[in-house]
């Protein structure tokens, strides 16, 4: 029988029956901040020379990973696996807004899981980082990360590019297809289209905010009025439109360079707004398996991991993006900075949820109280 810690403890050590969640995460961000040793120079270690080193301190490695259903980081388990088949590897994926409160929970009640975390709020990591719970680590190719995706002091790294925009089924739409989300309130889509919640998912929701800023609540009321199928999780409307149950999914990831045969069509229209982050991962300075979480941070930044992005963008400024890609940082469009700082702004994401649940029915009333300059028709 494997020694992998279950799901079920991986997912509850330090719930804190005994505590109340509020308790216990209050108490965790209130920890004072400690003194970080230099990180020093960047890992000079081979991936093999690190796997040798990871077996010898028990070869378990345990990541907390942001994502919307438990199969989705199966491909990232089945690489490392294949390149690191000793490595008793345990990968957790569930919502970040879960993760961080339960690492917030065990970090209170003294039980810490994962040895690393890869989530998408990113506030999360500058917290952490002031708290100091994070080990400062340069992997190997530090200094080839674009400079927003890395902490200067190694606290974290980016390992990843994510994208969210619009898609369609090109089957399902036809010759006619949409080519930037001003085409989403056209009549002939309604009853036609799936979303994630805006006011579920942080990336999402800004995304709806571009698109509300952009071309203002008017376009967010026409929206609205398209009977648009909204759903939980970012998967979902990809999942709604291969499954061709819809004909054009909004807030979801996607793949410019997938092949032309794809049931999916993922659309990022010059001049119009998308939006793009580096997922942050962090080894945690508590983590039972500090080799083994930097082995698993020098393969996800790896030449050859990177040439694999499955969206043909790399973290790393020495890598050519497939399919004639720019850099996701040449998107101007793609507001690589605006995400960070919006996360960070937890009373104005509040308050972008609030409002996109009172357009999109979860709630009613006034859908603009507070919101000067961005009434309906501005």
């Amino acid at each position: 029988m494997s020694s992998s810690p279950s799901r079920r403890r991986v997912l509850t050590t330090g719930a804190g029956a005994a505590l109340g969640l509020g308790v216990a995460t209050a108490n965790a961000s209130a920890a004072p901040a400690v003194a970080q040793h230099s990180p020093g120079p960047e890992e000079t270690r081979t991936l093999d020379e690190l796997y040798r080193a990871a077996l010898k301190e028990g070869g378990k490695l345990v990541v907390y990973a942001g994502g919307d259903t438990p199969t989705q980081q199966d491909g990232t388990k089945a690489a490392f696996k294949a390149r690191f088949p000793d490595i008793d590897l345990t990968v957790v994926v569930d919502y970040s807004k879960y993760h961080d409160v339960r690492v917030d929970n065990q970090f209170a009640t003294g039980t810490l899981v994962p040895d690393v975390v890869q989530l998408q709020t990113l506030q999360d990591f500058v917290r952490w980082k002031q708290q100091g719970r994070l080990l400062h680590y340069r992997p190997a190719g530090f200094s080839k990360l674009y400079d927003r995706f890395r902490d200067p002091q190694g606290a974290w790294v980016a390992v990843a590019v994510i994208a969210f925009s619009f898609m369609y089924g090109p089957a399902a739409v036809g010759p006619d297809a949409p080519a930037t989300p001003l085409d989403l309130v056209d009549p002939r889509w309604k009853g036609r289209i799936a979303s994630s919640y805006p006011h579920d998912d942080d990336a999402v929701l800004y995304l709806y905010s571009l698109y509300a800023r952009t071309y203002g609540w008017s376009w967010v009321a026409d929206l609205a009025a398209q009977d648009v199928r909204f759903a939980r999780g970012s998967n979902s409307p990809g999942d709604a439109v291969r499954a061709g149950e819809r004909a054009i999914g909004v807030g979801g990831s996607g793949s410019l360079v997938a092949p032309s045969s794809s049931p999916v069509r993922f659309v990022v229209p010059e001049r119009h707004p998308f939006m793009a982050w580096g997922q942050r991962a962090a080894i945690l300075k508590q983590a039972a398996n500090p080799t083994a979480a930097r082995l698993y941070l020098n393969w996800q930044l790896s030449t050859a991991t990177q040439q694999n992005a499955f969206n043909g963008w790399s973290v790393r400024t020495d890598v050519t993006p497939a399919g004639g890609l720019k850099p996701i940082w040449e998107y101007p469009d793609a507001h690589l900075d605006g995400f960070p700082e919006f996360m960070a702004d937890r009373a104005g994401v509040e308050r972008w949820k609030q409002t996109f649940a009172l357009y999109f029915g979860e709630v009613k009333g006034d859908p603009t109280p507070g919101w000067p300059g961005l009434r309906p028709g501005a």
